[in-house]
């Protein structure tokens, strides 16, 4: 009579398959995290849409200027004196009645657009940057106040906005007379402090033009952190938005995140609070630091 073979499996081959699933698994987690940041680009691309729709209607309202809060000769503070002044004097510091000098916060002007366009706060957030949550006056016992009679997003504006505005608290005004090119918002930049993660090294980020020669990674470590530095999008002055693999996207190979001096304009230096742009054509996008915590 012939013996029924065993059909469970040895030690051997039992080990043999945990290993194959694990090297499966450990090729199949990547891809399955690049597609959710993938999935999540259109949603932000989205979001800078919105936000080029209501800068035409703020610009088409202030001379073609787009969103600048604070005096006329103001500069860049991390905060704003006051966020839910009754009036703009007491709001950014400025003299009554010149409306010169004061402080104003890059998501001051922003906020404008919420404030004068009706752009949602909820339009300021990236879904992939992790820790910010939507902006509401209730947040703040504020529940009685209209977003309109405020003057930015509460009093830690970064963990309610995830973007990246040009520095326009400097000599060069930002206007829709500009190159069609230039870039003016994006995703978080990623050699400043957030709330929720410090601001990358730069000494690791090489772009991979010539004559810098670097490597792809090299190149990636100069990208948004949202995004898992697959790349950025960015809204360009003529209203159009796209998923850019490199930070160096605008004029010339223009690095959106950094200033320059004139002749390292790709790969250029971090910013730090009170940088301005080199000159007209230069994008420098940053957003407000994280204060230091007590």
């Amino acid at each position: 009579m012939e013996r029924r073979r065993n059909s469970g499996l040895t030690v051997g081959e039992l080990v043999f398959l945990l290993v194959v699933c694990a090297f499966f698994l450990a090729l199949l987690v990547p891809v399955l995290r690049r597609r959710r940041s993938v999935a999540f680009r259109p949603i932000c691309g989205t979001n800078l849409c919105d936000i080029g729709r209501a800068m035409l209607i703020y610009a088409n309202d202030y001379e073609e200027e787009l969103p600048r809060a604070g005096g006329v000769d103001g500069c860049w503070s991390a905060r704003i004196p006051d966020w839910t002044a009754m009036d703009q004097y007491a709001a950014f510091g400025t003299q009554r009645g010149s409306d010169q000098g004061g402080r104003a916060s890059i998501s001051a002007s922003l906020y404008l657009l919420v404030k004068y366009c009706e752009l949602t706060p909820k339009s300021l957030l990236c879904n992939h940057d992790k820790g910010v949550t939507e902006f509401r006056p209730g947040l703040y016992r504020l529940g009685g106040r209209a977003l309109d009679t405020l003057w930015d997003f509460g009093p830690d504006p970064p963990k309610h906005c995830s973007y990246a505005y040009h520095m326009v608290y400097s000599p060069h005004k930002l206007t829709l007379y500009g190159d069609p090119g230039f870039a003016i918002v994006a995703d978080r930049n990623p050699w400043i402090d957030s709330p929720f993660r410090k601001a990358r090294a730069f000494s690791g980020f090489k772009p991979d033009i010539a004559p810098y020669d670097g490597t792809r990674d090299e190149a990636r470590g100069g990208n948004a952190v949202a995004h898992r530095e697959d790349g950025q999008n960015v809204l360009f002055l003529d209203s159009h938005v796209t998923f850019e693999m490199c930070s160096f996207c605008a004029l010339d190979d223009d690095n959106i995140y950094t200033s320059w001096d004139g002749q390292d304009k790709a790969r250029g230096t971090p910013p730090v609070l009170g940088s301005q742009p080199a000159d007209p054509n230069d994008s420098l996008l940053v957003n407000d630091p994280a204060l230091p915590r007590p």
